[in-house]
């Protein structure tokens, strides 16, 4: 069974909602779109306070190289446009929105019929995923039509999909291959016809048997596009292990996929660059896992974008009355929020309630040298150095040491016997290396 050679680890799966068909949530009363749900640039406002919008309208364009326009996910009034706490747990600006009856614009095909012709030109696909708001589903939300743009001199020669969803307790994509397939399998072939590649490959993990042979059982109607099983281990999702684990290529230090003639998007990606072509759809709602050891009804949610969070712990049941801590994602890469009625964005994968006894982190000792940091780093990097660094603000050997190679899988923080901060660490210095680089390239 293939999978990444390099480091890794086995956290605990607790898929605890894989079973849970994917619910539409209710449209709440009032949303909060922040216009920067990307990376890159903030988009810049298009609609001012009193402004009427329908579901679907542009409300905020994304005007750099590397930016992503941001739609509208209702129909109603702007009420305000203001800095709010979101799930990162930054204050970001934000369009807020009443909600009044779900009225869409014209020329967004909401039946669920599966178109398959792909008419549109490679340029047409890109122009549309930009015009869309796509962005990366899994958590990186990397500008969708950028990756689509091959650099000239390079040429693409795999698609790679990430089904893997390794982080743990998270379903979402795993739901999506089961109750989406051909349309995620639409969307890969739209990819592939924009690149210009007649090769893809579908990773996904072998905790997941029922969407291996389900998505398999339409591949003979899609031809160019594989499944792959792969051994589970954590974080096989990350671009670069990906890769490694199913073509064995290396992506060099500091470099994209594409240096290896790989392009990788994420499953739920896929979808929506299928409702953006073929439905006109622009990236407005996702599915969202709500789970945790004590949630009453661990769930699958197809959520509107700039719904609050308490809205889809609500309608899982409800907050523990022992709940610690909730998480933004998943327990390894996760953030933990401090408001619940901060939004969903492009990027919120999962909402995990973590009890009360496991919410607080280890005591922190000393470090005990023994290794283990270094020996599970998928990237090869040496954790406990790189915090030491960080930690007495030496940027500069911080960068000699490749602390930007950190993909912040959290596989440190996890093995570490002394409970070191060793990801907080290394996130503040990567955060402080990655200025140093810019200005000296002003």
């Amino acid at each position: 069974m293939k999978t990444f050679k390099l480091g890794g680890v086995h956290p605990p799966e607790n898929k605890l909602s894989q079973n849970a068909a994917i619910k539409v949530l209710p449209v709440p009363e009032t949303v909060t779109i922040p216009i920067s749900q990307h990376l890159g640039v903030p988009a810049k406002p298009v609609v001012a306070k009193g402004d009427k919008v329908k579901a679907g309208q542009l409300i905020a364009k994304g005007e750099a190289f590397i930016s992503a326009n941001v739609h509208s996910s209702v129909s109603g009034t702007v009420q305000k446009i203001d800095e709010v706490t979101e799930t990162s747990g930054y204050r970001k600006k934000a369009i807020i929105i009443k909600v009044e009856g779900d009225e869409w614009e014209e020329g967004i095909d909401l039946s669920t019929d599966l178109i398959k012709s792909i008419t549109l030109s490679p340029q047409e696909i890109v122009n549309r995923v930009n015009e869309k708001g796509i962005v990366g589903m899994g958590g990186a939300t990397f500008p969708s039509h950028v990756k689509l743009m091959v650099p000239q001199g390079k040429k693409a020669e795999f698609l790679i999909i990430n089904g893997v969803e390794c982080e743990p307790y998270l379903t979402s994509d795993h739901r999506l291959m089961l109750e989406k397939t051909e349309e995620m399998l639409v969307g890969i072939q739209i990819q592939m016809k924009a690149l210009g590649v007649d090769k893809a490959i579908i990773g996904i993990e072998n905790n997941k048997p029922d969407a291996i042979e389900h998505v398999g059982e339409f591949l003979s109607d899609y031809p160019g596009i594989t499944v792959e099983p792969l051994k589970v281990k954590y974080p096989q999702g990350g671009e670069k292990q990906l890769i490694k684990a199913l073509l064995n290529r290396e992506v060099p230090s500091g470099k994209l996929p594409i240096e290896v003639g790989c392009v990788v998007h994420n499953v739920g990606t896929s979808l929506a660059v299928y409702e953006a072509v073929q439905k006109n759809k622009p990236l407005l709602e996702r599915v969202v896992t709500v789970t945790g050891l004590n949630v009453k009804e661990p769930s699958n949610f197809m959520v509107r974008i700039g719904t609050p969070v308490a809205n889809l712990i609500e309608a899982a049941g409800g907050l523990p009355e022992n709940t610690g801590k909730i998480v933004n994602g998943g327990p390894m890469m996760g953030k933990a929020l401090n408001d619940i009625n901060a939004p969903v964005t492009k990027g919120t994968s999962g909402i995990l309630l973590f009890p009360e006894k496991e919410a607080h982190r280890r005591p922190v000792h000393n470090c005990i040298r023994c290794g283990r940091c270094a020996n599970i780093c998928p990237m090869g990097l040496e954790p406990y150095l790189l915090a030491v660094l960080a930690a007495n603000k030496k940027f500069e050997d911080c960068e000699y040491e490749k602390i930007m190679d950190c993909i912040e899988c959290g596989s440190c923080l996890y093995i570490c016997p002394s409970g070191r901060p060793l990801l907080d660490q290394i996130r503040i210095g990567k955060n402080e290396t990655g200025k140093l680089i810019r200005a000296r390239h002003k």
